[in-house]
């Protein structure tokens, strides 16, 4: 077995795969929401003491499958150091204890593999990857070696989600409340926003001017009905995406994908989904989705992922294994 360890940001997670036949033996996360979204949002020295209770007791679980385990795979980048180091120091006091070998894991290339929890990986793949902490358009080799397409410069889009949220009073976190609410909008031409970057030839993202466009519409309602939410949440979630489709429109047109994937925790929005079909099939691409359960966080993938290194014998010693809060991919310079 491999076994999974994820405390990136604010879940605490731990799974069990079986390293041939990839079936999960065992798996469970824990979610710090209710305790961050009084502050409405990730408070990362709250979420460092809540990994430290939620950790061992995600342990306490397996503590009968130790024996049968092979190798320990954990994150180690990128994510909030106070978070990282929770489950890294777990992953190595096993490693010692039980005498098996770790697995460093890049937070961001496990999101790739929870399109292959139950299956071989097929490359090559291009990826958007959008969560809370990431908005990325990647291609992955036929050997797994990643390129970074485009990213953003500011916000991401689920962080603009969140700010949203936080505008409107929704709580936190904001992606699937802004959603509900932009389903009940009545009146979709009500508000306009500008997409951003869109005459910008460069491959980035921005968010923070579309953030800002709806704080300047709210700040000239009197009072707030749930009418003007609902008009603003579609508003901003249908330029958000049209901002996302815009970019990946252009990196369709240099790279001729044959599988494309979304994934991260942001990629449950049903609007993007729904336009990436309609991409995938202009462009006859086919499209890989995470499942719904597994787009957020999740140490399923991270015990995924940690299976491929383990069969490259890709081990990492217990001095070299340190955290790494950002880290970023090979970049593609695009020659305007």
């Amino acid at each position: 077995m491999i076994l999974g360890i994820e405390s990136s940001c604010d879940d605490s997670s731990v799974a069990l795969i079986d390293e041939g036949t990839l079936e999960q033996i065992y798996y469970k996360k824990i979610s710090q929401e209710e305790e961050h979204a009084i502050f409405g949002g990730v408070v990362p020295e709250l979420a460092a003491r809540l990994h430290t209770k939620a950790l061992p007791a995600l342990l306490n679980d397996i503590l009968p499958n130790l024996k049968d385990i092979n190798a320990i795979a954990v994150t180690n980048e990128p994510g909030l150091s106070v978070s990282l180091i929770g489950g890294v120091s777990m992953a190595k006091a096993l490693s010692i204890a039980l005498n098996i070998p770790l697995i460093a894991v890049n937070h961001l290339v496990g999101h790739i593999y929870s399109l292959f929890l139950d299956r071989e990986a097929t490359f090559p793949l291009g990826v958007l990857l959008v969560s809370g902490g990431h908005t990325m358009i990647l291609e992955a080799n036929e050997n797994g070696e990643i390129l970074e397409l485009a990213s953003t410069s500011d916000d991401s889009f689920g962080e603009s989600f969140d700010k949203v949220a936080k505008m409107l009073d929704l709580g936190y976190p904001g992606g699937a409340v802004v959603q509900q609410n932009a389903l009940l909008c009545e009146d979709k031409d009500r508000f306009k926003f500008t997409v951003p970057l869109l005459h910008d030839k460069r491959l980035e993202y921005s968010f923070s001017g579309l953030k800002n466009q709806v704080r300047v519409e709210i700040s000239k309602l009197e009072t707030i009905t749930q009418k003007d939410i609902a008009d603003i949440c579609y508003a901003f979630e249908n330029t958000a995406c049209e901002h996302i489709l815009n970019k990946l429109d252009k990196v369709f047109k240099l790279r001729n994908f044959k599988r494309f994937g979304v994934v991260g925790g942001a990629s449950a929005n049903l609007n993007l989904r729904k336009r990436l079909e309609t991409l995938c099939q202009k462009n006859e691409c086919e499209l890989l989705l995470a499942p719904l359960s597994f787009c957020s966080d999740n140490a399923l993938m991270i015990a995924r992922a940690g299976r491929e290194k383990y069969l490259k014998k890709e081990f990492i010693s217990h001095d070299k294994l340190t955290i790494n809060p950002r880290v970023s991919f090979k970049k593609f310079e695009l020659d305007l």
